[in-house]
């Protein structure tokens, strides 16, 4: 009689064989450490003190705390769509770490041996919550004071990293400002074609802290629209919250397509430096053609670079400032490449060098940028549909759709909030091993090692293998040590 518990046999070898068994396996051990971390942060007591929860408290089987736990860990974990708290409902080392309760009983809750209970509406939480409560917690997130506070969250949760793992404020630090693209499918409200990426997109703006990569605010915006639209009120309140958190702001770096003049006035009137990169125009390339000429002597085999001070004062501008011009000798090719930055810092207190050397290590938070859509991937996909059922009964009277738009921006937020506790795993990996992580590296040598739950009389054992347990080791005793920031 075949064995009931094998599922498989490969024809490559025939002494190979795949069985399922009843035990409590997880693919998802590194929830325990994200899970340290959040409470090291104070995160979800702090957001929990500031977000309404708008439920009647008789009918809660999940607790607000439950279940921003779950949104945040599934995304960081590499699960971005709502069903998949469905998936890994019954998944031990998920259910542990977002858990209000302590001892076993998230592992025990409504079980009989060999298969979980599927008791409606328990007082307790038996699993994970299904994906029609996690579209509901969206929903209650997604007014616009419930937004403002999902949005204040990303620095605090910043400046609460920064104390937790350096212990004060930073004297000086650097805010990036950059716009990027998250490509959707179908007709999501607000989002459009976008002729420069080629795709149908929202245009979200985002500020990253230029020397840790923190995540600073975030803003959902429309698909079509331009890269400096709603930057000036994204920008100025943000700098005066990162002075009041993190520390005194020395410098904004922004691309090509922000240097505007209300933008560029108002970082003037609040006297914060600021160094852009100018978009190419004839005025600026009639300006630049005499410099052009490679100077006398032998080319280097390696690209070289040098800068040429100017004045320039566009049509928009309402008076002259201070311009580089950066001029490119890449070897193998024939003509010279050149980009312009503008600046409010004067030549004596920073060089075009020191000024060009400062725009290039954008280049860092443009990788920040780029892991947050990559590897942290919030799945914008809510959209109008009015509902003509609830849990198999019709609805009586109309139902007003959702407001998709307010939907996506809540998804990306908290894509934002589990992208800064992802980087604060990361933080702690590179000070305990000097060496620098991405965090799909992260996720796949730390937080997703094959693992498994062992119970006994009072204790769970969550055991993993021995090629990541020397790291986890050091991670965890570090961990430990930090003491937690005041919620």
């Amino acid at each position: 009689m075949p064995d009931q518990n094998i599922v498989f046999r490969p024809s490559f070898n025939s002494s190979v064989e795949v069985e399922a068994r009843s035990e409590r396996l997880t693919n998802t051990p590194g929830a325990v450490l994200l899970r340290e971390m959040l409470d090291k942060l104070g995160m979800v007591p702090w957001l929990g003190a500031r977000l309404s929860d708008p439920r009647r408290p008789e009918l809660i089987t999940y607790p607000l705390s439950e279940l921003l736990r779950t949104r945040l860990l599934l995304l960081a974990m590499g699960y971005s769509d709502q069903n998949d708290a469905d998936f890994l409902r019954d998944d031990p080392s998920l259910l542990v770490s977002v858990s209000d309760r302590r001892g076993l009983s998230p592992l025990l809750s409504g079980r009989t041996e060999g298969s979980p209970s599927r008791e409606k509406n328990p007082p307790v939480p038996q699993h994970l919550a299904s994906q029609p409560t996690m579209s509901r917690l969206v929903d209650m997130l997604s007014s616009e004071p419930q937004r403002a506070v999902l949005r204040e969250g990303l620095l605090e949760s910043a400046a609460r990293r920064n104390e937790l793992m350096r212990g004060a404020r930073m004297r000086y630090i650097t805010v990036d400002i950059d716009s990027f693209p998250i490509e959707v499918h179908g007709h999501q409200p607000g989002s459009a074609y976008n002729g420069h990426y080629g795709t149908r997109i929202y245009h979200p703006l985002v500020a990253t802290l230029g020397e840790t990569g923190d995540l600073l605010d975030l803003t959902l915006r429309e698909g079509e629209v331009h890269t400096a639209d709603g930057a000036v009120d994204f920008i100025v309140p943000l700098l005066s919250r990162v002075e009041k958190k993190l520390g005194q702001v020395a410098a904004v770096r922004i691309d090509a397509g922000f240097p505007e003049e209300k933008l560029l006035s108002a970082l003037d009137e609040r006297r914060t430096p600021y160094v852009a990169r100018l978009r190419n125009n004839p005025a600026l390339d009639r300006m630049a053609e005499p410099h052009l000429r490679r100077p006398p002597g032998r080319r280097p085999a390696s690209e070289r670079s040098w800068t040429v001070e100017m004045s320039y004062q566009a049509q928009s501008w309402s008076r002259p400032r201070r311009v580089v011009l950066v001029v490119l000798d890449r070897p193998g090719e024939l003509f010279l490449h050149y980009f312009w930055l503008v600046t409010n810092w004067t030549a004596e207190q920073v060089s075009g060098e020191e000024l060009l050397a400062t725009y290039r290590q954008r280049g860092g938070a443009e990788g920040f940028m780029g892991e947050l859509v990559n590897a942290i991937g919030p799945v914008l996909s809510a959209t109008a549909r009015p509902k003509s059922h609830y849990r198999g009964a019709s609805i009586e009277g109309p139902s007003l759709p959702a407001d998709g738009f307010a939907h996506n921006e809540v998804t990306l937020l908290l894509g934002g909030l589990a992208y800064n506790l992802m980087h604060a795993a990361r933080m702690l990996v590179e000070a305990e091993t000097g060496h620098g992580m991405s965090l799909k590296t992260l996720r796949q040598r730390v937080l997703t090692v094959a693992s498994r739950v062992v119970l006994h009389a009072r204790r769970a054992t969550l055991v993993i293998g021995e090629m990541a347990a020397s790291l986890w080791q050091r991670l965890g005793a570090r961990l430990t040590k930090l003491r937690p920031v005041d919620t």
